[in-house]
C-alpha cells in the first residue's frame, strides 16, 4: 500500500470512528418526554384536529356581522404588522434555501491577466511578457458529521416558525379588529344613553324649578338637580373622546387614516351555537404561539447538534483547472491546460475552550428554550381558563343587570310619584328620585359594560384557541 493510500485510509477511518461516536448528532428534533407536559403535548398532536372545535372554525363563522367581516377583510389586507409578519416568511424561506444549497459545492471563476515590461539597452522596452489565465475553481465540504445537516433543519425550523408568528399575528389582527368593533359600538349605545339621560335631568330641573317656584322644594334641590345635569352632561365628552380614540384605534388596525367609522350602538357577539371545546391539550396544541415556541426549541436542539459537531474533523475536497499560459517561470504560446485537485481534514485539537463553551451555552439555552416552551403552554392554558370563566360568568351577570333595571325603572317611577303628589317631606323624597334615577343610570350603563365583556370573551376565547387560521 503506497504511502498516500495509507494517509487516506487513516482519514477515513478517524472520519469513521468519529461519526460512529456523534451519530446522535444526525437525529431530528423530538420533543422530550422529560415532563409529564410535554409528554401530555406529544399525544395531543398525534390525535386528530376536531373541525368543530372553537379554534378550528373559520373566523367568519364567528363573527357573522356583515360590517365586521368587511372590517376584519380591510385589516387581512392592509394592516402594516401582517404584511412584516408575511415578509418575515419570504426572509425565512431564502435562508432555508441558503442552507439547502450549501450542500452544493462553490465554483468560482477569476480570471485574471497581466503584462511586464523591460526597458533594454539603447531606450527600447520589451513588453513580450503577457500572461494570462483562466482558472475555475471548486470547493466542496462534504458533510461527514452533520454540520451542514443541522445548519439546513434550524433555517427550516425557522421557516416554520415564521408562519406560526404569521398565523398568530393574523388571530390578533381579527380579535383586534372584534375588540374594536364592539368596544366602539357599545361607546355608541352608552352616549345614547347619557344624552337621552341627559335631556330627561333637562326636564326634571325645569320641573324642579316649577315646583320649587310653588313652594314645594327647595333651592338647594334645584341646584343639586342642576349640578347633576352638568356631570351628565361632563360625561358626555369622555365618551366622545373615547369613542374617537378607538376609531383611531380602529383605523390604525385596518391601515386607514384616521377616521370616523359607522358602527350601529349596542352589537353584541355570542359563541356559535354548535362548538366544541376539544380536550384541552389538544386545543393548545393548536395555538400558534405555542408552535413557533416549539419550533424555537428545535432550533435550539439544532444549535447544540452544531456545537458537538464543531468538535469533529470537516473534510473539504478542492478542485483547481483552466487555460493559463503561464507555468512557472515558462511562459508558452499558446496556453495550457492545467488541473489541480486536493483534498483536506481539518481536526480541531486546541481552541482556548471555545467550542467547550459553545457547547456548555448551547446546552444551557436549549434548557431555556424547553422551560419557555412549558410555560408557554402553561400560559395557554390559562388564557383558555380566564376566557371561558369570563365568557359563563358575565353571561349570568347580565341577566341579573337585566332584572336590577327592571327593578330599577319602578323604583324611578315610584319615587317621581310620590315626589310630585308629596306635600311634606320633600326633602327626603328629592334624595330618594336623585338616588333612584342616579341608579338606574349606572345599572343600564353596567349592562351595557357587561354585553360588552360578554364580546371580549367570545373573542378572547376563540383566540386563546387558535383561532383565524386561513
Amino acid at each position: 500500500m503506497t504511502i498516500s493510500n495509507k494517509i487516506a485510509s487513516g482519514i477515513l477511518a478517524a472520519a469513521f470512528a468519529a461519526a460512529a461516536s456523534g451519530c446522535h448528532i444526525y437525529q431530528k428534533f423530538e420533543m422530550p418526554d422529560s415532563s409529564a407536559l410535554t409528554r401530555e403535548y406529544v399525544e395531543a398532536k398525534a390525535a386528530d384536529v376536531d373541525s368543530t372545535a372553537l379554534g378550528a372554525l373559520p373566523w367568519q363563522q364567528v363573527f357573522t356581522d356583515p360590517v365586521l367581516t368587511d372590517l376584519i377583510n380591510q385589516a387581512l389586507e392592509n394592516n402594516t404588522d401582517l404584511k412584516n409578519a408575511k415578509l418575515n416568511i419570504d426572509v425565512a424561506h431564502a435562508n432555508m434555501l441558503g442552507a439547502r444549497l450549501s450542500y452544493l459545492p462553490s465554483v468560482v471563476l477569476a480570471p485574471q491577466g497581466g503584462n511586464s515590461a523591460t526597458n533594454l539597452p539603447g531606450g527600447s522596452w520589451n513588453n513580450k511578457n503577457w500572461t494570462y489565465s483562466i482558472p475555475l475553481s471548486v470547493s466542496w465540504e462534504i458533510d461527514v458529521f452533520g454540520k451542514t445537516l443541522n445548519s439546513k433543519r434550524s433555517a427550516e425550523a425557522a421557516f416554520e416558525m415564521s408562519k406560526d408568528y404569521e398565523q398568530a399575528v393574523r388571530s390578533q389582527i381579527i380579535g383586534g379588529v372584534a375588540n374594536c368593533y364592539y368596544t366602539i359600538s357599545t361607546l355608541n349605545a352608552q352616549l345614547q344613553l347619557q344624552k337621552q339621560t341627559a335631556e330627561i335631568w333637562a326636564q326634571s330641573v325645569e320641573t324642579m324649578k316649577a315646583v320649587k317656584e310653588a313652594g314645594g322644594t327647595t333651592e338647594a334641590a334645584v341646584v343639586q338637580s342642576t349640578a347633576q345635569y352638568y356631570s351628565i352632561l361632563a360625561s358626555i365628552k369622555d365618551l366622545e373622546t373615547s369613542i374617537e380614540q378607538a376609531n383611531t384605534t380602529l383605523s390604525l388596525l385596518l391601515g386607514q387614516m384616521p377616521q370616523t367609522w359607522p358602527i350601529e350602538p349596542g352589537l353584541a357577539v355570542a359563541l356559535p351555537a354548535e362548538f366544541n371545546a376539544g380536550v384541552p391539550m389538544v386545543a393548545l396544541a393548536n395555538r400558534p404561539d405555542v408552535r413557533a415556541q416549539e419550533r424555537q426549541l428545535a432550533i435550539a436542539y439544532y444549535t447544540t447538534n452544531s456545537a458537538r459537531a464543531a468538535f469533529y474533523p470537516s473534510l473539504s475536497i478542492s478542485a483547481n483547472g483552466g487555460f493559463t499560459n503561464s507555468l512557472g517561470n515558462m511562459i508558452f504560446n499558446p496556453g495550457k491546460w492545467f488541473v489541480n485537485l486536493a483534498g483536506q481534514l481539518t481536526a480541531p485539537l486546541f481552541s482556548r475552550g471555545q467550542n467547550i463553551a459553545r457547547l456548555k451555552a448551547s446546552k444551557a439555552q436549549q434548557e431555556q428554550a424547553l422551560n419557555t416552551f412549558e410555560y408557554t403552554v402553561m400560559k395557554a392554558a390559562g388564557d383558555v381558563s380566564n376566557a371561558l370563566t369570563a365568557y359563563e360568568n358575565v353571561s349570568a351577570k347580565q341577566e341579573m343587570l337585566r332584572k336590577q333595571v327592571d327593578c330599577m325603572a319602578q323604583a324611578v317611577d315610584i319615587t317621581e310619584t310620590l315626589f310630585t303628589n308629596s306635600a311634606t317631606n320633600y326633602n327626603t323624597t328629592y334624595l330618594e328620585v336623585l338616588t333612584a334615577q342616579q341608579n338606574l343610570l349606572s345599572t343600564q350603563m353596567g349592562i351595557l359594560n357587561c354585553g360588552l365583556s360578554r364580546s371580549q370573551a367570545v373573542v378572547n376565547l376563540y383566540q386563546s384557541l387558535g383561532g383565524g387560521a386561513e
